[in-house]
């Protein structure tokens, strides 16, 4: 019988995998940002969601889901609770019943400013001991990263 605290030389390290690195990046900087949301009361899927309307008067849940890489039913489901909160607005379109327009309310598009903020502090705080040209070089790798895997879901959570 083998010694339990004798390593097994076939079995990888968990600490030796790059995987496992950018998860426990990620997750830190994730649960950071989704606590400096709370106040906002907006999650991190539903500023994804806000930052993407941000820059049209306004788009189609269809389109949205296309863009961030959700199900159109995960993208509803987002776009009803930012309509609760009175942060986007939902109607059919005129010309077609099956088809809805969404769009930010005032208060939402006032609030993506404050929100993007949040976002550049929390990335600020977190990455501020790595040089311009180390920052640079992770976001370059990142990218091509996920340009080779074809990755087109954006991270909500």
């Amino acid at each position: 019988m083998k010694d339990a605290k004798t390593p097994d030389p076939t079995v990888s390290d968990l600490k030796k995998h790059i995987g496992f690195w950018l998860r426990f990046v990620s997750n830190y900087v994730s649960h950071v940002f989704a606590r400096k949301l709370l106040a906002s009361g907006v999650t991190v899927a539903e500023w994804v969601v806000m930052r993407e309307m941000f820059d049209d008067e306004e788009t189609s849940p269809g389109l949205l889901a296309e863009r961030i890489g959700m199900t159109r039913g995960g993208v509803s489901k987002l776009v009803d609770r930012l309509v609760s909160k009175k942060l986007v607005t939902r109607r059919e379109r005129s010309d077609d019943r099956r088809f809805q327009a969404i769009a930010l309310t005032e208060a939402g598009r006032r609030l993506i400013p404050q929100l993007a903020a949040l976002a550049d502090q929390n990335d600020e705080e977190f990455f501020r001991m790595l040089s311009a040209q180390e920052r640079a070089a992770l976001m370059a790798t990142m990218k091509k990263l996920v340009e080779a895997h074809g990755l087109q879901t954006l991270p909500t959570e």
